[in-house]
């Protein structure tokens, strides 16, 4: 809840750093401190402040899976037995195992959950069909679609400071 109350009393400032990491995760504190207008010791204490409320979840390179050799992504849409606590908790532990899944998303609706996986090309899709799919536990349906092309991949929304 404190997380929750934090991101709602987001002001310019704390804006403007947070477009400042997302362009540039890399930027010096000093750098961000001219960018948004602080002293490098108040800009350290907002960035400290974002990170320990939660706003800020970490850092990371972001990789190219194509350049890695994974050109192709596949949607997946998984149905389950049912969604009894078990049955949510194996079908995820088991997910989490498999590398090439990179995201997991439990859902409301026709399916339980929809998986984006990183693929080299139809074959090694069907690999991780055979290897992991099909195996995980609770697994009814699997309907698989590919992506023709990445139109966008955002880490988060558009960041508004708080209106009065």
């Amino acid at each position: 809840m404190e997380n929750i109350l934090r991101t709602a009393a987001l002001d310019r400032i704390d804006v403007a750093i947070l477009d400042a990491l997302q362009q540039d995760g890399r930027i010096s504190n000093a750098a961000l401190a001219e960018r948004v207008g602080l002293s490098q010791s108040a800009c350290s204490r907002r960035l400290d402040n974002l990170e320990k409320s939660g706003v800020i979840k970490g850092y990371h390179a972001e990789l190219s899976n194509a350049a890695l050799g994974h050109r192709m992504t596949a949607i997946v849409h998984i149905s389950l037995t049912g969604q009894f606590e078990k049955t949510l908790s194996e079908f995820e532990a088991a997910v989490k195992r498999c590398p090439n899944v990179l995201s997991c998303h439990l859902m409301s609706g026709e399916y339980d959950y929809i998986l984006r996986i990183a693929a080299r090309d139809l074959a090694d899709y069907e690999r991780i069909h055979k290897e992991w799919l099909t195996g995980m536990p609770h697994v009814i349906k699997i309907n698989s679609a590919f992506a023709l092309r990445e139109v966008i991949d955002r880490t988060a929304t558009g960041i508004r400071p708080e209106m009065a």
